[in-house]
């Protein structure tokens, strides 16, 4: 299927590796000239290379962490000043360390509040001005399954991410008139270093090794397996392309069937 998206301008946050990574290549692959930030230069710049080789499109880096207002004014002004225009923009931020209620301090709420709902305020805040002047967008929120149903262990990401989707449904009703299309895409347990993390925690927590607690992670799957990052890149993809014209406003979990409710 010809997704319709070469050549045009994808802004990635958070792009160095895991996810982010996947979709950034996932959107080259299809044409689209990119523009990846994240906090880590070597680890960026190394990914930079890496779809350049493999893709040939131009890909732009910025060092900027999305907790911080004049980090995300600098990534946008620097794309749209490098490219003269954005067309996809592709929200994404770590998530908040694995804790508990008592465990959690009142700050800490408000760090994952400021990191994940607010970095995707600040990232469209930015972008949707460029999008409106050409009448034609594309914005997907990579929130997490915690937003659907809450994991154990991630209080401060199932209380912060859920905003994220009140957000996206209501940027998606406001944006429709000006040909914007706005989706948000959560991810259930995928072969990341976040997952990674995640198990060992738990592992330990548990008193069993990180093997086992990844088998039984796969298990609580219907699908039987934790999910590969090009799988979840590849919705991703089709949220952006021009083959999802008529979808807009939608949450759609990419988790293998683990989410448990109807809708």
């Amino acid at each position: 299927m010809e997704l319709g998206i070469s050549d045009r301008v994808a802004v990635v946050a958070a792009a160095s590796k895991g996810l982010g990574r996947a979709v950034a290549l996932g959107l080259a692959r299809e044409g689209a000239n990119l523009s990846l930030c994240a906090r880590g230069e070597e680890a960026l710049k190394a990914t930079a290379e890496e779809i350049r080789r493999e893709t040939g499109v131009e890909v732009l880096t910025t060092v900027a962490d999305v907790f911080k207002p004049e980090d995300v004014q600098r990534f946008v002004a620097g794309t749209a000043s490098h490219y003269g225009r954005i067309d996809i923009l592709v929200t994404n931020a770590g998530g908040p360390p694995n804790t508990t209620f008592n465990d959690a301090a009142p700050e800490d709420f408000l760090d994952a509040v400021k990191l994940n709902l607010m970095g995707a305020v600040r990232l469209s805040k930015e972008v949707v001005p460029h999008m409106q002047r050409r009448k034609w967008g594309r914005i997907v929120h990579i929130v997490s399954l915690a937003a659907k149903q809450p994991l154990p262990g991630l209080i401060l990401s199932n209380a912060a991410r859920p905003g994220i989707l009140g957000l996206s449904k209501s940027m998606a009703n406001e944006l429709a008139k000006d040909g914007i299309l706005v989706n948000s895409a959560c991810p259930g347990y995928t072969l990341t270093d976040r997952v990674d993390v995640l198990t060992k925690a738990r592992a330990q927590q548990l008193g069993i090794s990180q093997d086992e607690e990844l088998k039984a992670s796969a298990a609580r799957i219907p699908l039987g397996r934790i999910g590969m990052p090009e799988e979840f890149a590849n919705v991703v993809v089709f949220l952006a392309s021009e083959r999802a014209s008529f979808v807009t406003g939608v949450a759609i979990q990419v988790d293998g069937g683990q989410y448990a409710g109807l809708y």
